[in-house]
């Protein structure tokens, strides 16, 4: 159980090629499948389940480092379920994004962890963080839900300069 809540089972849930809600510009926006918060209120529910969607192979990793190629395409967002418990999944995908775009383009990622969790985690979750620019951290809380908020669905989330966080060892808010 603890390996399917780290590894993931690679599932997509899905790909949206161009997102324009999914963070700043217009992004490749990739919604991994299995989260285990399950969040009242969570508007992707089907994407809870760890094998939901189709198996993430090298075509798909194909796909999505193409659909991030065009010049207008801002970056990469990465959703869920639950990005930091499908790490195989995620990793493969942000190491394929940073050796084609380096820093050209950025990473955004939502999860349910703080941001303090994945900070002092010793492996591979503080890995992945270090290698994004935007975390929005928290889970969804219904009681919290506020329309309109820029990148999250409620008050308790942050979005999150990911480096600027991590040089200061405290949450730097985007």
């Amino acid at each position: 159980m603890f390996e399917q809540l780290q590894k993931g089972q690679r599932h997509i849930a899905k790909i949206e090629r161009e997102s324009f809600v999914d963070g700043e510009g217009v992004r490749c926006s990739v919604y991994v499948s299995g989260c285990p918060f399950n969040c009242i209120g969570c508007y992707n529910k089907a994407s809870q389940n760890f094998t939901y969607g189709q198996v993430f192979d090298d075509e798909t990793l194909e796909m999505i480092i193409e659909a991030c190629t065009p010049d207008y395409i801002a970056g990469l967002s990465i959703l869920g379920g639950e990005p930091f418990c499908n790490l195989d999944t995620v990793e493969c995908i942000i190491k394929a994004f940073r050796k084609k775009f380096k820093t050209q383009k950025s990473i955004w990622v939502w999860s349910g962890f703080l941001f303090e969790t994945l900070m002092h985690d010793s492996g591979q979750r503080r890995a992945v963080l270090e290698q994004i620019d935007v975390l929005i951290d928290g889970p969804f809380v219904q009681k919290l839900y506020q329309p309109g908020l820029p990148y999250k669905g409620s008050l308790n989330q942050r979005v999150i300069d990911v480096q600027s966080s991590l040089a200061a060892c405290l949450v730097k808010e985007y």
